[in-house]
């Protein structure tokens, strides 16, 4: 059994595909038939321009090859972005056409990775198990400019469909997606295995109630926000306007990079805020650090149609570290948040008046969260995600290990 897994990010790359997919990787090692072998096509750590990570171009180990093709430095612009894609692509085709594969697996938050593996197992004669993190083909309509979503959108819902119906076997990591997709593949099964907290957050959250030491008339209120800044979080529109109403009673910290950072950096400096902090990306230690530090942990997403049917991979994360959690979502996410996460707080995005008020609303104390931890374990997800990939891969009449 020969497995080919494509993710344009893998450890020690900072982003939820990269987490993801090595949780998966990890997982089928442990089930895997023991002649079997997964090979590994992603790229070296290149997911910000003001972070990198020291990772070796070839890693081979008992059951697993990793290759991580070099990009070459690039910004998060779209053009950017778009050739630093097309270098992977050209790389991962190159390598794939002296081998053979039962299955391909590909991971795609932006559909072109999973066109990437459709093209690949064509030529392969391979299965294909498409991961589907985001519609991209919905979501382009909201970040391009009105002249150009269109064609895009035309285009990109075009090679979806060509994707989708090429595809053996679909996951998808929010249940928001179903409708959208049950409406356009009608005759196509979903699975909706969701993103998760990895071993690590796991064993830093609290074991027990603690109350803040700020907050209040004890001190200032220290809210963090760790991920991307980029239109898609939209943090520029929300951040400043509300670091200025809070004043400096509450102390805004944000870890991150993205194509929208100078925006916001901008907006902070024009306003003459010195309650908002923004920092470069870290590494997880550093991050849980961050966390801990923290009184309440922010997320946001922006103002857009297509944000109503996604599920932030930051959710599991800052869940399972027991903080209060102020999240500006909307949609399916909004739903989440309030049923499945104690002492969370939701408004609607870039609402300025809503915010305050979440905000005030929420307990400034650290609690765990058992019920939560149990049911969204990265282990026990990418134990489900594994077993239904090696029962794709196996030949007839043979399971996994």
């Amino acid at each position: 059994m020969r497995i080919l897994i494509l993710t344009f990010y893998f450890r020690p790359d900072l982003s939820a595909g990269a987490f993801r997919s090595t949780a998966l990787v990890n997982s089928l090692l442990q089930r895997m038939p023991p002649d079997a072998h997964i090979d590994v096509f992603t790229t070296l750590p290149n997911r910000y321009a003001s972070f990198s990570a020291e990772a070796p171009a070839r890693e081979d180990a008992p059951g697993v090859s990793i290759r991580r093709f070099a990009l070459g430095r690039h910004e998060s612009g779209m053009a950017d972005q778009s050739m630093a894609f097309v270098s992977f692509a050209r790389q991962v085709r190159a390598a794939a056409a002296s081998q053979h594969y039962d299955v391909v697996f590909a991971t795609s938050s932006r559909l072109m990775t999973a066109v990437l593996g459709a093209l690949v197992a064509r030529r392969q004669k391979a299965k294909l198990y498409l991961d589907i993190r985001d519609i991209f083909a919905d979501t382009i309509k909201d970040l391009l400019p009105r002249a150009f979503s269109r064609l895009a959108g035309h285009m990109f819902t075009a090679l979806e469909g060509i994707v989708l119906r090429r595809a053996d076997r679909v996951n998808l990591v929010s249940a928001g997606f179903l409708p959208y997709f049950r409406r356009r593949y009608p005759s196509k099964q979903f699975s909706g295995i969701t993103n998760g907290i990895d071993d690590d957050f796991l064993a830093d959250g609290p074991t027990e109630h603690r109350s803040s030491p700020r907050g209040g008339a004890l001190g200032t209120v220290r809210v963090l926000y760790a991920g991307n800044i980029g239109q898609g979080q939209g943090l520029d529109r929300i951040v400043p306007a509300l670091a200025r109403a809070l004043g400096p009673r509450v102390q805004f910290v944000l870890i991150g990079d993205g194509g929208r950072r100078r925006a916001l950096e901008a907006a902070v400096s024009a306003a003459g805020l010195a309650n908002v902090e923004i920092q470069s990306p870290v590494g997880r230690e550093a991050l849980k650090a961050a966390y801990r530090a923290a009184d309440v942990l922010f997320l946001h997403l922006n103002d857009y149609p297509a944000f109503r049917k996604v599920l932030p991979s930051k959710v599991f994360e800052y869940a399972a570290m027991g903080k209060p959690i102020l999240a500006g979502v909307a949609g399916y996410a909004a739903e989440f948040v309030r049923s499945e996460v104690p002492n969370a707080a939701v408004f609607d995005p870039c609402d300025l008046e809503g915010a305050v008020r979440a905000l005030a609303s929420l307990t400034l104390e650290d609690a765990p969260r058992e019920a939560f931890l149990a049911r969204y374990a990265r282990a026990t997800l990418s134990a489900q995600l594994a077993d239904d990939l090696l029962a794709l891969a196996a030949p007839a009449g043979r399971s996994g290990g």
